[in-house]
């Protein structure tokens, strides 16, 4: 599958509208009516051609990828199985249903995902409760590897199993095949569900996510998809009864409907006589229902909307609508998507270039293209507006689209993007062997909606390759014009604020907009890459094995150290990280961080080469630069492949010796950021995100997130201050991890880090690892919000203790946690109904000495706090007075033990563990006791743990209500 997978192009912002509330289409005032530019229609089989069982390869002339098993039961049912064994002894499982809220009629809408939580509340087999109880005997934790979600088009259940035994498989497969046709859907347990599903409804309600909404009904004037958000309407999920719930379960899950992936460490002889035996006597009920008519693409000339929503960032779109394609992938429409692709890349290339100028017109915008639920093929530009400037943000975007309509893109842009793309697919078919198996069971189901090939690394190169062979910019300008082509544009402006004319002072620039030239995109200049050397190459003075954990430790002359771990996890990828300085620890308590604008470090490039130049010299190389901050260090991390380890570690030392320091860099993100105020106050978890950090810190300040006014005032000097001196002139250490050798990893550091000047080494102050943590309080600290007037959340938190002041009570500490969370489960979620997501988490500080907590969160109607508070502490209270059963304490430990044997075998989880260790061996203890550690928890040890932390006069409770409530 090289095409590009459809796009949810109203949620450029991030967001998803897989759950969200409906909006009615508003009426779109349109300047004039003006007959649609039809595009070139491509020839080829259309997915309405596929019959029932069919795959789409079977009308495509493209091969999918051999390592594939494809079948179909004679009950209709499609499956796809594949070996896989990275990591080993892991499988991945996923049921797809071609059913999704667009399926609904209008008195279900919201029941097709109502029905998604159903298939954990009891079946035929299976009593209500016992599913997810079932699961996590197995090492499967609720929410990491089992979920489940609902589109407008598509319903996926999905069961990421630790082990792949028998035992586990097969209860895997039968928990499955409950789900796809043996579920009760009770009305009592209907009504247990109801408020979860109303809590989801919640606390997915923001104003991004009405934006969008509105946004939706307005690309789709007319059609069905935004009348069927998938959250649904309010008043039917308060009301709905089970039987409209089963009338959907009947209609829409049935065998001819749905495709069940399964990959992993397993024979595939087997898994297949699994699935015919599990599934095979499978067959729907009743009548089969019928897909929907979406409604026609409306015809219409330059549109305006604008969409006022208290809390949103300003932002504007220009879409363009058309008739989607409806055709099954093949060869041709696969050249016609990858030619758009790269002239896309190109236009965004230039959008990134504008919003990178001293003066940018917005603070970021993109070019977006795509079909959306096989109701409109759109094509948009974008762009987050600074305050009160939808017009300079419009007037760019509509000068690039005349740019390129007008002078199309530059032989030499399309080469760079072609080079750019054809870096990451080779990197990918290099690493092809080690693809892990969520990922490629993913891949899998991401196919199936829009009838499209799966296909391996290796073919998806050859295919580029020859598309791209002899590939001239007059070919890509022909595909380019017509993205454009059909009805529009429609100018949306999203605004916490009206504008003055609305919608008819909108179209009325934008008809202005016509007048003004456009001139050809320049050309860039001749630039090198600067940061080739560093010096006479550095020389180890001493080098030592780990040979427990297959590591390396290296110290350079010049002090720097290098940690290396060679690992096979995943070909074609390393992953580097460079601590340097004291972190936190050597930044004032009394005085604001200045961190939150620490993204304008790596935007404002190098001292002698800007991002934007970088970028175009390094075309090509696959490399990665971000700047973090820890307790103890400040960090630059990176990820690329074995040829071009090089390359990262000159970006990396390039940008701890002479980073560039741009104030065009800064005064974006601070502009950024003098927006999100009034965007954080509009919810629980915005209100909750901005200052739970200053709070749980005693009000240290760097911890809290700056107010108004510090964001107005701060300057590009305070960010220097802070990062400069650490990544500059204190000490280094490097941690490489991945698919190279230690050799080779030592002569990269030594050609760039350990060429560097020795640095000074002074430890930071004992009196700097101690962190503030508040008092226990009888009286709840209370925040409120802004947004809806039934939103309300709650954080109770007990201190513990840092890691290492007792590691196994540490370990106890952190089983209490999921004993916890298994209790905030069952009770809140399972039998009140009172939220979606509970959650219980165990936090210890491997820096600041005693700092540690437990902390329970959750969203929760404000009438229900009071209730809410009181079972957390009864549930606190029994955890106190009794141990727990052996069953719970199996089903808290295995699923974490489980987790933490996958990430074992991951390179991330060895960056982040071996981090510090020269330093601190007591962190290679840590790490190789942990499985350990929590094996030998009992239930008199969590007990304990409960008894020692969880009295009520020892919490710490933060309230978030809505204002009027609060009053």
């Amino acid at each position: 599958m090289i095409s590009a997978s459809r796009l949810a192009l109203v949620a450029a912002a991030g967001l998803s509208l897989a759950a969200c509330s409906h909006v009615p289409t508003p009426s779109l005032p349109s300047l004039k009516r003006e007959p649609a530019v039809e595009a070139p229609a491509l020839a080829g089989p259309r997915k309405d051609d596929l019959k029932p069982g069919q795959w789409a390869q079977a009308l495509s002339d493209i091969a999918p990828d051999p390592a594939w098993r494809f079948g179909v039961l004679p009950n209709g049912m499609r499956y796809a199985i594949r070996k896989n064994a990275t990591p080993p002894a892991q499988a991945s499982l996923r049921l797809w249903f071609d059913a999704g809220s667009l399926m609904e009629a209008d008195d279900q809408q919201g029941l097709a995902h109502f029905l998604e939580h159903m298939a954990f509340n009891g079946s035929k087999n299976v009593p209500e409760g016992e599913m997810i109880k079932i699961l996590e005997r197995h090492g499967l934790a609720f929410g990491a590897d089992t979920n489940a979600q609902t589109s407008f088009d598509e319903t996926i259940y999905q069961l990421d199993l630790p082990k792949t035994d028998a035992d586990t498989v097969d209860t895997s497969l039968m928990l499955l095949r409950e789900a796809a046709g043996e579920l009760t859907i009770a009305q009592d347990a209907v009504d247990r569900e109801r408020g979860v599903v109303l809590s989801e409804e919640r606390a997915r309600d923001t104003p991004g996510y009405r934006v969008a909404i509105k946004t939706l009904s307005a690309q789709m004037d007319g059609q069905l998809p935004p009348k069927r958000i998938p959250i649904g309407k309010t008043e039917i999920l308060k009301n709905a009864s089970a039987q409209r719930i089963r009338d959907f379960y009947e209609a829409y899950y049935r065998p001819e409907r749905a495709v069940l992936v399964a990959v992993g460490d397993f024979d595939v002889d087997a898994m297949e006589a699994k699935i015919k035996a599990k599934f095979g006597d499978w067959a729907g009920k009743g009548q089969p229902g019928k897909n929907p008519d979406v409604g026609a693409v409306a015809k219409r000339g330059p549109t305006a909307k604008l969409i006022v929503e208290a809390g949103a960032p300003w932002s504007v779109q220009m879409t363009w609508t058309r008739k989607p394609d409806g055709l099954v992938e093949t060869k041709a429409l696969d050249e016609r998507d990858m030619f758009e692709n790269l002239a896309f890349a190109v236009l965004n290339r230039r959008l990134q270039a504008l919003g990178r100028l001293a003066e940018p017109p917005f603070i970021a915008g993109g070019a977006f293209k795509g079909d959306q639920y096989g109701a409109v093929r759109v094509t948009t530009l974008g762009a987050t507006a600074q305050p009160g400037e939808w017009l300079a943000a419009m007037k760019a975007l509509d000068a690039e689209q005349r740019r390129a309509l007008q002078y199309g893109v530059r032989q030499d842009e399309l080469d760079r993007e072609i080079a750019s793309l054809r870096a990451g697919l080779a990197a990918a078919a290099a690493g092809e062997a080690t693809q892990r198996t969520p990922a490629l069971a993913n891949q899998l189901v991401d196919t199936l909606g829009d009838a499209e090939v799966v296909t391996s690394p290796s073919q998806n190169l050859a295919a580029f390759d020859a598309m791209t062979k002899g590939l001239t910019a007059e070919r890509v300008n022909a595909v380019l014009k017509s993205s454009f082509a059909g009805s529009g544009p429609l100018v949306v402006i999203a605004a916490p604020t009206n504008i003055e004319g609305g919608e008819a002072a909108i179209l009325k620039a934008y008809e202005d907009l016509k007048s003004q030239p456009v001139t050809p995109p320049a050309a860039p200049g001749v630039t090198v890459w600067p940061y080739s050397s560093f010096g006479p190459t550095g020389k180890v003075v001493e080098q030592k094995e780990v040979s427990d954990l297959d590591t390396v430790f290296v110290r350079f002359e010049n002090g720097v150290r290098l940690t290396v771990k060679p690992t096979k996890f995943r070909d074609s990828q390393v992953l580097v990280k460079v601590r340097a300085g004291h972190g936190l620890l050597d930044m004032p308590s009394d005085k604001q961080s200045p961190l939150w604008s620490g993204s304008a470090f790596i935007e404002g490039g190098l001292k002698q080469i800007s991002s934007q130049d970088m970028e175009r010299v390094l075309t090509g190389k696959i490399w990665n630069a971000q700047l973090g901050v820890e307790d103890d260090a400040f960090t630059l991390n990176g990820r690329t492949r074995p040829e071009d380890l090089s390359t990262e570690l000159q970006v990396l030392t390039a940008f701890a010796t002479e980073p560039g320091w741009r104030p065009e860099a800064f005064n974006r993100v601070k502009t950024s950021y003098g927006t999100l105020h009034d965007q954080l106050q509009s919810t629980t978890g915005g209100v909750l995100g901005r200052d739970l950090g200053g709070l749980m810190h005693g009000g240290d300040q760097r911890w809290t997130f700056p107010s108004r006014e510090q964001i107005a005032s701060a300057s590009l000097d305070d960010l220097k201050t802070a990062v400069a001196n650490p990544l500059t002139k204190d000490d280094i250490e490097v941690v490489i991890v991945g698919d190279t050798t230690v050799d080779k990893a030592i002569a990269a550091v030594a050609d760039t880090f350990g060429a560097l000047p020795a640095r000074s080494d002074l430890p930071a102050s004992d009196a700097a690892r101690q962190a503030p943590f508040p008092a226990p309080s009888a009286t709840p600290i209370v925040r409120t919000h802004k947004g809806r007037a039934d939103q309300a959340a709650l954080f109770m938190a007990w201190r513990t203790d840092d890691l290492f002041s007792n590691l196994q009570r540490s370990r106890d500490v952190s089983v209490l946690g999921q004993v916890l969370q298994l209790r905030l489960i069952d009770e809140l979620r399972e039998k009140q109904g009172a939220t979606y997501s509970p959650n219980a988490s165990a936090t210890s500080s491997v820096v600041f000495k005693n700092w540690g907590y437990l902390a329970v969160s959750l969203e929760v109607p404000p009438e229900k706090l009071d209730g809410v508070v009181a079972s957390i502490r009864k549930i606190a209270a029994d955890l106190r007075d009794k141990p727990v059963t052996d069953d719970e304490l199996e089903r808290a430990k295995k699923p974490r033990i489980d987790q933490i044997e996958k990430a074992r075998v991951t390179n991330e989880y060895w960056v982040s563990a071996l981090s510090g260790a020269q330093t601190d061996p007591r962190l290679l203890d840590a790490t190789r006791s942990v499985l350990a550690g929590l094996s030998r928890v009992t239930p008199a040890d969590v007990q304990k743990a409960a008894k020692t932390y969880l009295a009520d006069d020892k919490s710490w409770l933060l309230l978030v209500k809505p204002e009027a409530a609060a009053k």
